[in-house]
Formats: C-alpha cells, sequence, structure tokens
C-alpha cells in the first residue's frame, strides 16, 4: 500500500502504468477508488491536489444521509441517491461510521409554504419513499416545543439521519490503499495530455507525472476545467456555490431533535437546522453564486442572514454560544442533475456536478462509474469484484462509547484515559492512532477530522500546544512508515 504526500512520485517513464487513475480524493474520487480496489488486477491512484483526503467540498458538507425525497424524479440523482442511502448505511454499520437516524421535519410557516407541502409528499412517493406524511401544527409542536411561533404543519420524513463525513471520507480512501490503491496527495493536475487511440494519458503534476491508461475525472469544483482542458468543449460549468454554517456548542442540542428543514427554493434546501453526530448544532447553509473556486471565507452579512434566519427556526439558539463557523463551496452547475459522462474513444469518464447529495450517493455513484468503464469496451477485467477486508473506523461520534468511556480499552492501553483535548474529550491514544494510521493526516485540521482535537469550544487554546507537540511527534513517525 501506497500514500505519497511529497518529493517526486515514484514513477519511472519505463514502468508499467496505471491502468486507472482517478482525479479528486473527495467522496466521490474516494469511494470510486475503493470501487475498483476490489478487482484484482487492476493498477488503480487517486490523484488529489490537496495534503490529505477530503479536504476541498466534501469536508464542510452538512453531514446528513438523505433518503432522496426531495430530488427529481427519475433523474440519475434521484436513482444514486436512493441506491447511496441503503448502500452507506449498511457500510456505516459495518465500518464504525457514526449515523444517528434522527428524522426530518420540513416545516411551513405560511400558507404558501403550507400548499406546497402536498406536492412535495407525491414527489417524495415518485421517488420511491413512501413512509412521509403530513402533520399538523400540534403534532409538530410536540415534537419539537422550541420551535419559533407561526408553525403552520411539516412534511415528515423519518428516514433522513446525520453522518460524519470525515470518517465515510477516511473510511473509504483506507480500505481503498489496503486493498492496493496508490494515493498521491499534493498533487495537483496541471495539462493532461490526451492519448492516440493506443496510448496513454499522461498527468502532469508538481511532483511528476502520472502515466495512465483510463482517467475518471473526480476533480469537484475543478472537474470542469479538467474536461474542458482534455476534451476541450465544456458539457457544464461549475460556478461555486458558497454555504456558511454556524457550529453551536453542545450545550444546544437539546434544543432539537430532528433535521429541520425549510421549503427549498431553486438555489436550495434552505437553511436548516439539525444536530450533528458529535453533539453540536448546526445552523446554515447560506446558498451564494460566486465566481472564485477558493473563497471558502466567512462573510459578516452571511452570518448575520443566518442569525435571522436561525431566530425564525428556533430562537432560543441564539442565546447559545457558537463554537465555530465554517464555509463549504458546492460544484453547482447549469444542470439539475449529475453530470455523469462517459468518453470511451478518449479513455474518459467525468463525473461533475455532484451537489451536497454526493456524500450520500457516493458509493452508488462509484458503482454507477464503474459500470460505465466497463459498458465503454475497456479493456480491463471488471467481471468479478472481490470482497475487500473489512474495516472498522474509531468512533468520533457521540452515538457510540468513546474510548475516554470505555474502562475495558483504558485498561489495554492507559493513553485511551488520558485526555488532552478536554472540549472533545479526546484521548492521547486516538492522537496517536490518528498519526500512525494508514492515510495519516498532514496537517492540524487533518487531525482535527480525524480526532475532533481542537474542534471545541476552545478551539484549541487549551490544548493546542499540545495537540502540536503530539502531531510533530507521532507526525514524523507516520509520515515515515
Amino acid at each position: 500500500m501506497t500514500v505519497t504526500t511529497k518529493g517526486p512520485l515514484p514513477s519511472d517513464p519505463y514502468a508499467e502504468p496505471y491502468d486507472v487513475t482517478v482525479v479528486g480524493a473527495g467522496v466521490v474520487g474516494s469511494a470510486i477508488a475503493r470501487e475498483l480496489a476490489g478487482y484484482p488486477g487492476i493498477r488503480v491512484a487517486l490523484v488529489e491536489a490537496s495534503g490529505d483526503v477530503g479536504d476541498g467540498t466534501s469536508k464542510a458538507n452538512t453531514a446528513i444521509l438523505h433518503t432522496g425525497f426531495d430530488a427529481v424524479p427519475g433523474s440519475l440523482e434521484s436513482r444514486l441517491v436512493r441506491e447511496g442511502q441503503r448502500l452507506l448505511a449498511a457500510y456505516a454499520a459495518e465500518s464504525g461510521i457514526p449515523v444517528e437516524p434522527v428524522g426530518a421535519l420540513l416545516v411551513a410557516w405560511d400558507e404558501v409554504q403550507l400548499a406546497v407541502l402536498p406536492e412535495l409528499l407525491k414527489k417524495a412517493e415518485r421517488n420511491g419513499y413512501d413512509e412521509a406524511r403530513i402533520i399538523g401544527a400540534e403534532e409538530v409542536r410536540s415534537r419539537e416545543p422550541h420551535l419559533g411561533g407561526g408553525v403552520l404543519g411539516a412534511l415528515d420524513v423519518p428516514g433522513e439521519s446525520i453522518i460524519c463525513p470525515w470518517t465515510t471520507i477516511l473510511a473509504y480512501a483506507t480500505q481503498a490503499v489496503r486493498a492496493g490503491v496508490d494515493v498521491h496527495l499534493n498533487a495537483r493536475v496541471g495539462k493532461v495530455s490526451s492519448p492516440s487511440p493506443s496510448g496513454l494519458h499522461e498527468l502532469a503534476t508538481p511532483r511528476g507525472a502520472v502515466r495512465t491508461r483510463y482517467l475518471i475525472n473526480a476533480a469537484g469544483l475543478h472537474a470542469d476545467a479538467l474536461d474542458r482542458g482534455l476534451l476541450g468543449r465544456g458539457d457544464f460549468t461549475v460556478t461555486p456555490r458558497r454555504g456558511q454554517l454556524i457550529v453551536f456548542d453542545k450545550l444546544a442540542r437539546d434544543l432539537v431533535s430532528h433535521i429541520l428543514l425549510p421549503v427549498p427554493t431553486a438555489l436550495g434546501k434552505g437553511v436548516l437546522v439539525a444536530p450533528t453526530v458529535y453533539g453540536n448544532v448546526l445552523l446554515g447553509p447560506t446558498a451564494e453564486e460566486l465566481d472564485d473556486k477558493e473563497a471558502t471565507g466567512t462573510t459578516e452579512d452571511g452570518l448575520a442572514g443566518l442569525r435571522a434566519k436561525g431566530r425564525r427556526i428556533l430562537p432560543s439558539l441564539l442565546d447559545e454560544e457558537i463554537t465555530a463557523v465554517y464555509a463549504g463551496l458546492r460544484a453547482a452547475t447549469e444542470h439539475d442533475d449529475y453530470q455523469i459522462h462517459s468518453s470511451p474513444e478518449r479513455r474518459y469518464l467525468t463525473v461533475g456536478g455532484i451537489r451536497s447529495t454526493g456524500l450520500t450517493a457516493s458509493m452508488a455513484i462509484a458503482e454507477y462509474v464503474v459500470g460505465l468503464l466497463g459498458e465503454s469496451g475497456a479493456d480491463l477485467d471488471l467481471a468479478t469484484r472481490r470482497e475487500l477486508d473489512p474495516i472498522h473506523m474509531p468512533n468520533i461520534g457521540e452515538s457510540f462509547p468513546r474510548p475516554y468511556q470505555r474502562a475495558d480499552l483504558i485498561a489495554t492501553d492507559p493513553a485511551y484515559g488520558s485526555i488532552v483535548c478536554h472540549c472533545e474529550r479526546v484521548t492521547r491514544g486516538e492522537i496517536r492512532d490518528a498519526l500512525i494510521s494508514t492515510i495519516p493526516p498532514g496537517s492540524l485540521d487533518g487531525l482535527r477530522r480525524r480526532t475532533r482535537a481542537r474542534g471545541g469550544r476552545c478551539q484549541g487554546f487549551y490544548c493546542g500546544a499540545a495537540v502540536r507537540e503530539l502531531f510533530e511527534g507521532w507526525g514524523e513517525l507516520g509520515a515515515a512508515r
């Protein structure tokens, strides 16, 4: 297994090229690499511009495991979200990915929104989801007593869940690497040389060239640029849609029991209030169409707008402490559906326009993409897929016991009883394990996504120096593995 992060790529121009290279190690690219790893004899590379897997759009997901009840009926997204929800729920259960089935309430605050609920119910049924139902204001109030005034009713969607997006991505990539996939980080793809009918793609990166027979573009926000650069045309244009979010302290968790959704608009599902598997409460996101694909900063106006909407939805939430604010960019396009296209003559597949539902659909997208690869006449042995060795990820959610709560674990290794980050109850043992893992973090932010260290109320003010010392010590050990 190979994970490279710096120095020249371990490539020899006369060596055997990769059979398939996936560009982009977000949740979709990592899922595709994992799916391909199940076919023995196929050499696979996962190439990522950043220094970590899941370090782009995927890390700022709203962390909902969707039912797909409100997707466009008959669309590819609807089908893959529905299939993906089933696949990911099962995978999460066997792999230790935190999931909580809290359900969702799509709340109507005026007569216009109330009138839309029957249409949304019909849409859910057309999408194959028949568990939704419309409930009255009294039931909504009994289930969510802290809601603001003026609630008229809601669409109850009991199948919606919250999930840990960070652990999901890391599970995919870890399983892929253990099955033989090479992951190359800090390897932003520049020019791509298009192959002749019998030739190879050559991907230019700052760390050297990657040669491959087949290329899968899962580059997220930059998928359109790679598409145009290779094919000379643009089937879609990615317009980054910024979503700012506010994370409230754990003391706010008792204020909300469900994912509280608004009636959706053309720009998305709007501002929601949702619990997280880490015990916090999310408010957001905004939906801002931008030109800059690097504009992940929060703004005063954006946060003020969220607070105003949050006060309408859950007034007492605004009295709670804010733990953090952040923003993510969604890969919105001019189309209402995923943009997944195969170009057999170029030995190339595009996986673009994957919005926030991509987390839920990721495993189904991966199966669909590999199916397209086989249908394209690819001279790859895709006939029989082996079962990958199972993995079990460290738990960073609150729905299952954490290491500091497990006397049996502490008895075998006292490091699991030594708390370093007191806000999030992260132990020395967890930090050590992350730093010497199959895919160790390349930064303190990467360590936070694996353990929650420095992610609590004090944002590292108390534990920052201790965490950094461990990162710089064990981190060198992990990098040397």
